[in-house]
């Protein structure tokens, strides 16, 4: 097998279209499959945080995001809409809020960006199976008109929580799960509370979070029965836009690649929403993916291995701290529900927690990859 395309990618979320926009700056040669004829149009993410907003920078993303996203200058945290403690954004970072846009307007600008470099996302098309030798990767994919191959130096696979192409690896997906289903809405509101904040109201046994996402638009979410019987007085409902719930699992690959495969975003890592990491930890995944593969591309042999090695760091880590900030938020047992009036206030203000809550939150907690206008400044734009 001696293939002519550099990297084929199963998976146009987030993290497949960036690792593909960012292969394009470096002149790599790629292909983006998905098996979904048509884009998802509701958003799970709603939150771009400075360390995604740097690395889309040279591409140009990144302004397009500014233009449509709505900054945010931090998080207030209530017991039973008491104040309680509040964690301020506004000078983590000299140029880039924290942004709130949809997920679904993210893929979009990212697709839109792709597209201007020449490669348009191939919907209908799923990855069923794969062979891989010292040369590269034959993928198998599926459309409605049968099987065909596509042979690539290398895969990465971005196809989501249920990656198949991780259990085909061999990888287990060990962690744990919440038992109660999260309520989410995005729904019209008229609430007492400053948009420029996101605000999270603990309740007993579970919490409510409220980030505004539009103009009268609010995502509502949170693990009691019903989030919209916690709002604050003086609140009025209006239209629910979008409906939905989920389950709250902390889960790692226990590797990350094998060989000439790759996996990235969600099928390597998944957390809770509560830091908002998900979609931008997978961002950087697409970047660091894409320097790895081009010195794999060059003749380093242990270059994907690297990636994997320290990849699987950061994921450990921060998925480690999402999930104790999630179990000491979620309010359950009673004792940790007691507790947390206490701690939060304790983490806000003793300056070693409140930075690392903040690092946690702008993904600003370890030093970034390298972008291909750092590798080679001809390639920006």
């Amino acid at each position: 097998m001696q293939p002519q395309l550099d990297v084929v990618i199963a998976g146009a979320g987030p993290t497949g279209i960036a690792a593909a926009l960012f292969l394009r700056a470096r002149n790599c040669h790629v292909r983006i499959i998905d098996k979904l004829d048509e884009p998802t149009p509701h958003s799970r993410a709603q939150v771009i945080n400075p360390r995604s907003l740097e690395l889309l920078e040279a591409s140009g993303v990144t302004d397009m995001l500014l233009k449509e996203g709505r900054p945010f200058r931090g998080v207030r945290f209530y017991d039973g809409w008491q104040d309680l403690a509040h964690l301020d954004f506004s000078d983590v970072h000299p140029r880039f809020p924290m942004l709130a846009l949809p997920q679904a307007r993210t893929e979009a600008i990212l697709t839109e960006a792709l597209q201007a470099r020449g490669v348009t996302v191939e919907r209908g098309r799923e990855l069923i199976g794969f062979t891989q030798d010292d040369h590269g990767v034959r993928a198998d994919v599926r459309t409605a008109d049968g099987v065909s191959a596509i042979d690539a130096r290398l895969l990465l696979a971005a196809e989501g929580a249920h990656s198949a192409t991780r259990e085909r690896l061999g990888f287990a997906f060990e962690g744990t799960t919440y038992p109660e289903d999260w309520p989410l809405y995005d729904i019209r509101l008229e609430m007492p509370l400053d948009v420029e904040y996101a605000h999270v109201s603990f309740t007993k046994g579970g919490l409510v979070f409220f980030l505004q996402i539009g103009p009268g638009l609010w995502r509502v979410f949170g693990n009691v029965a019903e989030p919209l019987d916690h709002l604050p007085a003086g609140s009025r409902s209006g239209e629910v836009i979008w409906q939905s719930n989920f389950r709250v699992s902390h889960r790692l690959a226990t590797q990350e690649a094998k060989g000439r495969v790759v996996v990235a975003g969600d099928a390597a890592h998944i957390h809770s929403p509560v830091a908002a990491r998900g979609m931008n930890l997978g961002i950087e995944d697409a970047a660091a993916f894409a320097e790895a593969a081009t010195r794999a591309l060059g003749g380093e042999t242990d270059a994907i291995a690297i990636y994997a090695q320290q990849r699987h760091d950061i994921h450990k880590s921060v998925v480690g701290r999402i999930e104790n900030l999630t179990f000491a938020g979620r309010g359950r047992p009673d004792l940790v529900g007691l507790l947390r009036s206490y701690l939060f206030p304790a983490m806000t203000h003793f300056r070693p927690l409140a930075h690392m809550m903040l690092g946690l939150v702008t993904g600003l907690d370890h030093p970034a990859p390298t972008t291909a206008s750092e590798a080679n400044p001809s390639l920006a734009g």
